[in-house]
C-alpha cells in the first residue's frame, strides 16, 4: 500500500490492485476512512471531524494528482507523491 501523501499526522495511501470505485485511504491515529476520488466523500470508515475536513480540503486541491497516482498504482507503475496540505 503505497503512501501518496502525509500531512498533519494524516497518512494517505492507495492499495495495489484495489477495487473500484477509485479511492484512497486516510489514517489518523487509530482511525481510518476510505474516500472516493470522484467526489471526496467517505465510502467507509471514520475520522475525527477535523481530520476529515483536512482530507476533504486536500482532496479538493489535489483531485487530479490523486487520480493520476491511483491509475499509476493500479497499473504497477512509478507514481509521484501528491503534495501535502500546507
Amino acid at each position: 500500500m503505497p503512501e501518496i501523501s502525509r500531512f498533519y499526522g494524516i497518512r494517505i495511501t492507495i492499495y495495489f490492485d484495489d477495487h473500484l470505485p477509485s479511492h484512497f485511504h486516510a489514517e489518523y491515529g487509530e482511525y481510518e476512512a476510505v474516500f472516493a476520488i470522484q467526489n471526496g466523500e467517505v465510502i467507509n470508515g471514520k475520522l475525527p471531524n477535523t481530520a476529515k475536513k483536512l482530507v476533504k480540503k486536500w482532496h479538493g486541491l489535489q483531485k487530479d494528482k490523486i487520480m493520476e497516482a491511483w491509475e499509476h498504482i493500479q497499473n504497477d507503475e512509478v507514481f509521484e507523491k501528491v503534495p501535502p496540505l500546507e
